[in-house]
């Protein structure tokens, strides 16, 4: 079967922004003319013009009186949500998942696709962290939760036909807790809204979320202690305890516009990027404008950062070696092109994405429709 003959079915696990999973599900509903959409529960004011084309369906939990700003509290129901969406009309179903979506019920007929961000972090590879702080009860309970979540989650594994990821850290982790194999497909970056920049400025900067596991604390710390200039662009509930430590030389300016963060990444020197990723957008877009990345060498920077062409990787997490990896920098910074820098960014575009999406898409039909000759 064709894609263009196929009945097509794109699931999310939720849409209530538009972040790194949101312009993935955005870039397949222009390549797939509109799909059908299925999620757990949506925001419509967060949903961007192309994905406004589709017909959205939510599951009950949307009618659920605070779901949209505390639903990380009902996740014990989102497997029995997810199984009551109806796909049955559909020939071609598209899940977009780091949560529970791998798990819709399809016929048998039906080609079922993944796309993973990631195995869910709080029942997997970031279990105990999540546990870290959680006292004694909560601990508990937690626990019994996220086994019957794990046992669920491995055999929704089951029902997906074929696997795609964003990351070769995801397909690693893939293997690891569902036993399958996946084809990495990078996410698109919208590389046409940056420009290459060939000045800087004294500062280096830090993007993206302020919670724990992005670890902007150890940056922070690390230029607490050398004394150089830092920009933290970001907001989130780490926020006032990163002020709290930051010395006069650190600038943590809160949420910025996409222009504004444009112009920051135009003007430093280099991007701190500190924690561990499914992938990662923000090096790509700070590579997008010729700026070098200094990384934690794991995860998803592994696959956007060469180390001595496009950046360098520190591979302890402490304040000493990422201080050590900066000052290497500062000795070596001249040999940083940012043209070849861009050229590099250039590989993850929204494009090229949507023509490798494309081609795995009919790849796969063709394999699935071989099972029923």
């Amino acid at each position: 079967m064709n894609i263009a003959d196929c009945r097509k079915a794109l699931v999310h696990h939720w849409f209530l922004n538009m972040t790194g999973g949101e312009k993935v599900c955005e870039a397949l509903c222009e390549i797939l003319d509109a799909p059908d959409m299925f999620t757990i529960l949506a925001d419509p004011a967060v949903l961007s013009p192309e994905l406004q084309k589709s017909s959205l369906t939510t599951s009950f939990v949307q009618k659920i009186p605070g779901a949209l700003k505390y639903h990380r509290y009902y996740a014990w129901m989102f497997p029995v949500a997810v199984e009551l969406l109806d796909l049955n009309a559909y020939d071609l179903v598209i899940s977009s998942d780091s949560n529970t979506v791998k798990g819709v019920i399809t016929r048998p007929e039906t080609c079922h696709i993944c796309y993973c961000h990631s195995p869910m972090r709080y029942a997997w590879s970031m279990y105990h962290e999540y546990l870290k702080n959680s006292g004694p009860i909560r601990t508990a309970l937690t626990s019994l939760v996220m086994h019957y979540l794990r046992l669920w989650d491995y055999s929704a594994a089951g029902r997906v036909d074929f696997f795609a990821c964003n990351s070769t850290a995801v397909r690693h982790r893939i293997r690891a807790y569902y036993r399958r194999d996946a084809k990495v497909i990078h996410p698109p970056c919208d590389i046409e809204r940056f420009q290459v920049s060939c000045r800087s400025q004294d500062y280096y900067l830090c993007a993206g979320r302020l919670v724990e596991y992005k670890n902007v604390a150890l940056a922070v710390g690390a230029f607490s202690e050398n004394g150089m200039r830092l920009v933290v662009a970001g907001e989130g509930p780490q926020k006032e305890y990163l002020k709290s430590i930051a010395k006069n030389n650190i600038e943590i300016v809160g949420w910025v516009s996409d222009e504004e963060l444009s112009g920051l990444y135009a003007g430093c020197k280099a991007l701190i990027f500190p924690g561990e990723e499914d992938f990662g957008i923000v090096p790509v877009e700070a590579q997008a404008c010729g700026k070098p990345v200094i990384a934690y060498g794991r995860g998803g920077a592994r696959d956007t950062v060469i180390p001595g062409k496009t950046g360098l990787f520190f591979t302890e997490r402490s304040p000493e070696a990422l201080k050590a990896t900066i000052a290497e920098f500062e000795s070596t910074c001249d040999r940083f092109d940012p043209s070849a820098i861009r050229d590099h960014a250039e590989r993850f575009g929204r494009r090229r994405f949507q023509k490798e999406f494309l081609e795995f898409i009919q790849e796969c039909l063709d394999e699935h429709d071989n099972r029923f000759v």
